[in-house]
Parts: structure tokens; sequence; C-alpha cells
């Protein structure tokens, strides 16, 4: 502690050899801080006591300024983030007294190579991997400024809207830059996206630019999709990855959700590519290696977060248009959103998009009439049993499934349930009582 102190106050030095000489020993204390604070209730307080973020935050600004070795600063954003995340005091003290949005963004950026063309657009340098050394540094970044922005999805003030954008720049750069190994990469991408979810969504239209001439762009719209490419691949990874569902996959689902409700040029490229033109509809929605196939599968995970959040995304990408939904993942896959939305008579959500209509293909349109609305997909045409029996079999045949489910109901096995007017589940006898109120209603008004 008494050496981070020192080295916090210092200014100048007079003997440079005599200050690196120190460098292994501050690495060494810092390391050991990490391990006391995590394991300490006790430290955890006495660290607000003695003003230890404002040290580390010194510390950060010296790094930037002065050549100190690159441990010093890994650990030193390690600690911040132990602190930040052990104490909300420290979070707010951070946020509010110290900068420490700015100080870490800009402790990012260093980490990364940061080189400006213009405002909100880095210089892309694909060839040059990040060492693990610069990796680990930005790593412990983003995790830092993960806590420290935790509930900034509101914008107070132009000040802020710029701070966010910048990171968002930052953010875009380090989604397209690669680590020494691929787990290195995955994680640092993990990260990113983590800090993303923290910027408002409002900011991330930093994350699309317009394209260059460079061939290896992706385009669509004259615009630069190669951040939200990356997120797309990120997204089936973890859908392929098969685990931790929760964990892994509902941030990034998340935050492309949120991408898509709100710009319209994210969403339409994204829709292209999980959503395209039906052509082949002869297996259902959820089988197959597409994305949408992956996705539609997820609609029905027993994880209810995991379920919500990718029926959501695929709402949104239809512009949260019941119809359009069905069509692509079936009325059985969709039932649970619909229901909890009140949308199982149809219609659509609250959120306005624009009004163009998605176009049908020739193939799809013949198929049309044969495709079985709750699963979602084609079946041949299959005989009716009832077409060769008499009314007397077929009135024993509908007492006998009504006695069924009277039994049934009566056991309390099952609970019938029916569609209130305004599109909600409700007991049978509730939504049969409240149709016939309102139809008496519109009577008397009439």
């Amino acid at each position: 502690m008494q050496i981070l102190m020192r080295l916090a106050k210092l200014d100048t030095v007079e003997d440079p050899l005599e200050r690196m000489s120190e460098f292994p020993v501050i690495v060494e204390a810092l390391k050991c801080l990490c391990n006391i604070i995590f394991n300490s209730a006790v430290a955890q307080k006495l660290s607000l006591e003695l003003n230890l973020a404002a040290m580390l935050c010194n510390l950060l600004e010296k790094c930037k300024d002065q050549q100190f070795d690159d441990d010093i600063k890994c650990f030193d954003l390690r600690l911040l983030f132990l602190l930040s995340l052990l104490h909300t005091d420290i979070r707010s003290q951070l946020r509010q007294e110290l900068q420490g949005v700015q100080v870490l963004t800009q402790a990012l950026e260093s980490s990364l190579s940061v080189r400006w063309v213009e405002e909100y657009k880095t210089a892309e340098d694909r060839d040059r991997p990040l060492s693990l050394q610069e990796t680990d540094c930005a790593i412990e970044a983003l995790k830092a400024l993960f806590n420290v922005t935790l509930d900034s999805w509101n914008v107070h003030s132009e000040n802020e809207s710029h701070q966010f954008r910048y990171m968002a720049a930052i953010l875009r750069h380090c989604l397209l830059s690669t680590g020494p190994t691929e787990d290195k990469t995955e994680e640092l991408h993990s990260n990113a996206i983590n800090l993303l979810s923290n910027v408002p969504v409002s900011c991330l239209d930093v994350l699309i630019s317009p394209s260059s001439q460079v061939e290896t762009d992706i385009k669509y719209n004259g615009m630069n999709m190669g951040a939200i490419q990356i997120l797309l691949d990120f997204m089936e990874k973890r859908i392929d990855k098969g685990s931790s569902y929760r964990e892994g996959l509902t941030p990034v689902l998340s935050l492309l959700t949120e991408c898509c409700r709100t710009h319209r040029n994210i969403r339409k490229f994204i829709k292209a590519q999980v959503l395209p033109p039906l052509r082949d509809v002869s297996n259902r929605p959820e089988v197959g290696t597409t994305v949408r196939n992956k996705l539609v599968r997820l609609m029905t995970h027993v994880d209810l977060g995991v379920k919500q959040i990718a029926a959501e995304f695929l709402f949104v990408l239809c512009k949260e248009r019941v119809d359009s939904l069905l069509k692509y993942t079936g009325y059985g896959n969709a039932a649970g959103l619909l229901a909890a939305r009140g949308l199982l008579a149809g219609g659509r959500g609250d959120h306005w998009y624009s009004d163009d209509e998605d176009t049908d293909t020739e193939e799809y349109k013949s198929a049309k009439p044969n495709i079985n609305l709750i699963t979602g997909h084609l079946e041949e045409p299959m005989p009716n049993p009832m077409d060769e029996m008499t009314e007397e079999q077929k009135e024993y045949e509908a007492m006998k499934l009504v006695n069924m489910f009277d039994k049934l109901s009566r056991d309390e096995l099952i609970k019938p349930m029916g569609l209130r007017p305004d599109g909600t589940m409700a007991p049978l006898e509730e939504a049969v009582s409240q149709y016939h109120t309102n139809k008496q209603d519109s009577s008397d008004s009439d």
C-alpha cells in the first residue's frame, strides 16, 4: 500500500533506473492487493477510507504519460475492476468524482493502440493481432468499465453522449481486433459485448460507418457492417456451444435486439442474414442448421430468460408483426411470446417501424395454402377421418371428447383457457363472461 501511495504521488524522478528497479516490487504489491481486497471485507472498506481508487486512477494517468511496465497497468486495472465490483460506493466514486469512465476509456484506447482517422472512426489494422499483454490489459479495462457504466442507459447531456459515442467507437475497434489466440479473441469480444450493453442505444449507431473502398468491408446500403457481422458470428458460435446460454448468449442477443429495434440499417442487414426470404418450407422452422433454425429452437428452451430473448429478437426482426413472426417460426414456437404480449389474437407490438412490406418468394406463395400454421411447414393434405362417419357417430365422438375434458377439468388435471377481448389468456369461464359483457355493452350502445 505504501509503495502504491508513493508512486501515485510521484511527479518527477531523478534517476530513471532507480524507478525501474521498483517496477517488479510494485507489480507484486498490486497482485497482493488484488488478493487481499478480493478476500477481505475489511480491506474493501479500508480501500474506500484510504481513497485507493483515486490513487489507482492517478497511476493509470502516469502509465499513459510515462513508460511504465505494462504489468503495472494491467494489475492496476484489475484492482479497479475488483474494487468497483465489490464496493458499490467505490463504483459511484469512480463514476461521479474521479472521471473514471474517461480514465478507463483512455486506458482501453492505449491498450488497443487506437489511431483515429476522424471523429468516432478508428483506423483498422486487421493484419496485426494484439499481443497477449495488450489483450489482457484491454480485457481488464473492459471489465472495470462495465462495472462503472452500469445503469448508464439514459444519456442526460451532450458531454455524456460524446463520451459514450467515443467509447462505442473504441469498442467497435475492439470487435474488429483479434488476440494472440482464438480463446483470447473470444474473451476480448465477449467483454466488449458486455460493455456495449451498457452504452445508451442511441449511441450505438457508431458501430456502423460509411463504407470505404476496401474490398474486405462488409457493406450494406453504403454502410460498413463489419462489427455487426462479428456480433452475428459471435452469437451463432455461442449457440453452437450448446451450454451456459444465460451467461454466454443472452448479452449478445439483448444487444442485437436493441440495435435492431432502434437502428433501421442494422435491423435490415441482420434480417437479411437471419431471416432471408422463405423458399423451402418442407421442414419445420426448428429443423436445420441455419441461424433461423437455431434461434427458433431456442424459443422453446427450458430456460425462461433464454427463451424470451430469442423470441424477442426474432419478433423485432419481423418489425413486431405477428403474421410475419408466425411465417418464420410457426404458431407453436411463437405461442409463449404472443401469450406474454397479449397478441394471441394477432396484431403487432407497440414499437413503430417503417411501413415497407416483406415480399414473399414465388415458392412460398405457391406453398402457402398447404402450410400448417401451428408447425410452420408444408404438409401434404391428410384425409379427414370424419368424412366416412355418420352424423350419429360424429355426435357420439364429440360428446365423448366433451366428457373427457370435463373429467380432466373437474379433477383439476387441466384448466380450460380462453382469450379475453384484449388477446390475453384467462380461465375459460372468465373469458366467456367478459365476451358476453362486451357483446351486451356493444348492443346497448347500438
